[in-house]
């Protein structure tokens, strides 16, 4: 407009030194963030192991700790819907065998190496009653169970569900995940949805 030139004359920095790095010498700033992002990265697959796994734990601690409070987001798909709840109700209100199987292991592998063959005996004998109980236990678990899912869920699959509840029942009380949340005797609710 007044007589100016629009044209842009590029600035010449003089001829690179022979010597020189070619380029100009950052702030302090981006120094200091570029340093801080390659202390964050990684740089051996050692420490990049070591970085996933710290991840993976820490996952596996939050996942864990939802778990035992009782969030259903973050039960495994084994877990998850109306007809799993009752099942896992269904085997924590009722009072199983199988929970007295370790105590009793326990007590027969003493009497079977006391060094006495009649305690040996009456412990192998102990020891094959109690599997057999716990064997007609399971039956009886089964046939309960089916007849209570089918009255509650007539048009659920029941596929799966009885695998699903004994290996609930073999588990003792206090290691099962998800955590129990009905105590033994207790009534169950006529609706799970």
């Amino acid at each position: 407009m007044f007589g100016r030139n629009k044209t842009e004359v590029p600035v010449e920095t003089g001829p690179a030194k022979p010597g020189g790095k070619g380029r100009p010498t950052p702030t302090r700033r981006d120094a200091e963030a570029a340093r801080k992002a390659r202390a964050q990265v990684p740089r051996t697959r050692k420490e990049q192991s070591a970085q996933q796994r710290r991840a993976r734990v820490e996952s596996s601690q939050s996942v864990r700790a939802a778990m035992k409070a009782g969030d259903e987001r973050y039960y495994l798909p084994r877990d998850q819907g109306p007809v799993r709840r009752f099942v896992r109700d269904f085997v924590d209100t009722r009072f199983s065998l199988i929970e007295l199987m370790i105590p009793l292991l326990l007590v027969t592998m003493v009497m079977g190496y006391s060094g006495r063959p009649t305690l040996a005996t009456i412990g192998n004998t102990l020891l094959f009653t109690a599997l057999l109980v716990v064997i007609a236990d399971m039956v009886l678990l089964r046939v309960r169970l089916k007849r209570q899912v089918a009255a509650r869920f007539p048009d659920q699959s029941t596929k799966g569900l009885v695998y699903y509840a004994v290996t609930r029942s073999l588990q003792m009380k206090f290691m099962r995940l998800p955590k129990a949340k009905v105590k033994i005797g207790q009534d169950l609710p006529e609706h799970y949805r």
